[in-house]
């Protein structure tokens, strides 16, 4: 068995996981509703269970308890349901309705019934999901009209979002813990990934951090790091009107607390694993000059290696679950991310000379192109 270090806690007992079961039966059902669908689709998810009723979406929170979130009572799941609506309706205002009670009776469950309240729902208006800016990346449908015009809302999102006062050692030293983490799981040798790929990207990424952290702590002194969106991933963007983003990072806001240019590298990344790189490349330069994005300090890439090494982590960390689901997709899309990783760019944007570590600035706002990371592994 692998070394649990990182696995989810997992509902408290043996009632919990009857309890949900009997939840999911009810929630599975389309005489559930009203009006009754023809059919109900049900999707698990790592916290969660959605389910595709009619015009109506219904998520149900799993009662799990991981290191970094608590679902596991009645009253943190309520809590997690409103806040996950109050979030959201930042960026997708008409899509989430509210939270519901699921209430339990002697004839049994019902939404919104008059029984005791036994779980909490949040409820959607379903969107058609072939506008997701990850199916029409499939479809390679999508215009550069649709980029421009979600870069204007993501702009508009980042100038209204909260900004967050912190102290730039406390940044500088969350972006060290997080990436011990990273770099701790991926390196578990049950995992068969290439410890000399993680170590390169991981040096590369450290060096960066410790020759140019002054660039980390300006970010932070200029207010650039906010309240955001935290999981903005093209399967919850919609490109089609009124163009919701939806699923934000509710559960925890220490985890949402984020420069907006990561946010944006994050995006940039994941665009290009669905083969869409010039999707990440356009709303780049649209917010270049409000990010403050030069490309001269690699900074944006450095997030976007930070960002890989994540994603690269999340994705084996499912193997920690004793009967993970699709177990075969995890360390292969692990490795998709630790390759776009160590095929970035980073020493283009900021060239080191590896003795003197001397900068060689390109110019502000410039193209990003040129040399493959060599320049920046620490030497032997």
């Amino acid at each position: 068995m692998l070394d649990r270090q990182n696995e989810p806690f997992g509902p408290d007992t043996e009632d919990d996981v009857t309890t949900l079961a009997c939840k999911v039966d009810y929630l599975s059902r389309p005489d559930t509703y009203i009006p009754a669908p023809k059919i109900v689709t049900a999707r698990e998810t790592h916290m969660s269970w959605v389910f595709l009723a009619g015009d109506g979406v219904y998520k149900l929170k799993k009662p799990v308890r991981f290191p970094y979130l608590d679902f596991s009572t009645l009253e943190r799941r309520a809590a997690a349901c409103w806040a996950e609506v109050s979030l959201n309706s930042r960026l997708a205002p008409d899509v989430y309705l509210g939270a519901v009670p699921l209430t339990v009776a002697p004839n049994g469950y019902a939404i919104g019934g008059g029984g005791r309240v036994v779980d909490w729902l949040v409820v959607m208006r379903r969107l058609d999901e072939s506008q997701t800016l990850e199916a029409l990346l499939a479809a390679h449908t999508v215009s550069q009209a649709q980029v421009l015009h979600l870069a204007d809302n993501l702009r508009g999102f980042y100038s209204h979002a909260p900004r967050v006062t912190m102290d730039p050692e406390s940044y500088l030293l969350s972006l060290q813990k997080a990436a011990a983490v990273d770099r701790h799981v991926l390196l578990n040798p049950a995992f068969d990934l290439n410890q000399g790929t993680i170590e390169r990207i991981s040096g590369i990424w450290r060096r960066f951090l410790r020759q140019r952290h002054n660039i980390l702590a300006e970010r932070v002194q200029r207010r650039f790091i906010l309240d955001a969106h935290g999981d903005l991933r093209p399967e919850h963007i919609w490109l089609s009107a009124p163009y919701p983003i939806i699923d934000c990072l509710e559960f925890n806001p220490r985890l949402r607390t984020l420069d907006a240019l990561d946010e944006l590298a994050f995006l940039h990344l994941e665009c290009e694993r669905l083969g869409g790189r010039w999707v990440g490349e356009v709303l780049r330069r649209r917010l270049a000059i409000f990010l403050d994005d030069d490309p001269a300090s690699g900074l944006f890439l450095f997030y976007r290696i930070g960002r890989a090494m994540l994603r690269a982590r999340l994705s084996i960390a499912h193997l920690f679950d004793p009967h993970p689901r699709t177990p075969e997709k995890w360390p292969r899309q692990a490795r998709s991310y630790l390759a776009i990783a160590l095929a970035g760019r980073l020493s283009a944007c900021w060239p080191v000379t590896p003795d003197t570590g001397a900068d060689r600035p390109a110019s502000r706002y410039g193209a990003v192109g040129g040399s493959s990371l060599q320049t920046m592994v620490p030497p032997k």
